[in-house]
């Protein structure tokens, strides 16, 4: 890649004491305890293991944000509010002493929106994030929740952006994964969840009543992108009793953009460009669930032009970022 090297926006970190300060999360029973083991010994760090890592392979910056299960796990709303503090002054303890290599989103205690709306504006305003991420549901409310109306119009008016991450543990119990505990997860389950939830902000115009407000979704926008064209139909079969202002993939490219994270093939990346367009298109790792080495080759072996590779490998983020 020509330029400065690659920015790699979902880059997960762990937050050193923050599992002590909330009740234990059991995480899941399926993973390769080998693959465990590599990840824990990755999510923590920075000196050691992940800039000799970006080194090594091009990329210039990782905008950090806390690993799943985030703040939204924590059913307690005062812990949250302690807690997503605690997470956002670590995190600018480590951009601070990089601010070359690392930038960051923050983590929010949605379970209060107040407090939330708070948190997200001293982040921003004064620790110099670059927007919010948030593991998918909140105790099993979603971002279309009316309560959450602040939350959207603030991120509009500090002009930052909400990444839309999966989260854990799951808000429902579906019978499809019944016996296949497999498909609960990265593998399958996340990415529907996930884009379930993005449909649900676009389908309760919430980018209606705030047309500034942006989304960012990882692994090729959950696949949301590829239907574009059947959301538009089936939706103009519809009576609803608030329509849109606009079909609805015309909300994607302008209100909702996409990254790369976790797309490993070429042929994917070359499509999702097709679809949704370069602008709208950022380079992501999802480090170190994934290897960098992987990621830079899915976009590098693609029939892209140097120009459209130049933006989704650093363009974009740095547009979109202010980086």
């Amino acid at each position: 890649m020509t330029g400065n090297g690659y920015i790699a926006v979902e880059e997960a970190v762990a937050v050193p004491g923050l599992a002590e300060r909330r009740p234990p999360i059991t995480l899941p029973g399926t993973i390769d305890p080998a693959f465990v083991e590599h990840v824990m010994a990755r999510l923590p760090d920075v000196a050691d293991l992940r800039l000799p890592d970006m080194d090594a392979n091009g990329v210039a910056m990782q905008v950090l944000s806390l690993t799943v299960p985030g703040i939204e796990a924590d059913p307690d709303a005062q812990r949250a509010v302690d807690n997503a503090r605690y997470v956002n002054d670590s995190l600018a303890e480590i951009v601070h002493a990089h601010p070359d290599r690392f930038a960051a989103f923050a983590a929010l205690p949605l379970q209060d929106p107040g407090a939330a709306v708070t948190e997200l504006r001293r982040a921003v305003e004064h620790l110099g994030f670059k927007g919010a991420l948030v593991n998918d549901h909140v105790q099993g409310r979603y971002l279309d929740d009316p309560a959450f109306d602040r939350l959207w119009a603030t991120l509009a008016e500090l002009d930052v952006p909400l990444y839309l991450h999966p989260g854990m543990p799951p808000a429902d119990s579906w019978h499809v994964l019944d016996g296949h505990p497999e498909l609960d997860g990265a593998l399958w389950s996340w990415q529907a969840t996930t884009g379930g939830h993005a449909m649900r902000v676009i389908m309760a115009g919430v980018f209606d009543r705030h047309p500034d407000a942006r989304m960012i979704l990882g692994h090729a926008g959950e696949f949301l992108p590829f239907q574009l064209s059947r959301f538009d139909s089936r939706y103009a079969t519809l009576a609803v009793p608030n329509p849109l202002q606009r079909p609805p993939s015309e909300y994607f490219g302008t209100n909702v953009v996409v990254t790369t994270s976790g797309v490993l093939s070429p042929a994917a990346v070359e499509a999702l460009v097709h679809v949704i367009g370069a602008d709208a298109v950022l380079f992501a790792i999802d480090y170190p669930y994934e290897t960098s080495a992987s990621a830079i080759a899915a976009l590098e072996r693609t029939a892209l032009s140097d120009a459209d590779r130049q933006k989704i490998g650093s363009g974009n983020a740095r547009r979109l970022l202010r980086l």
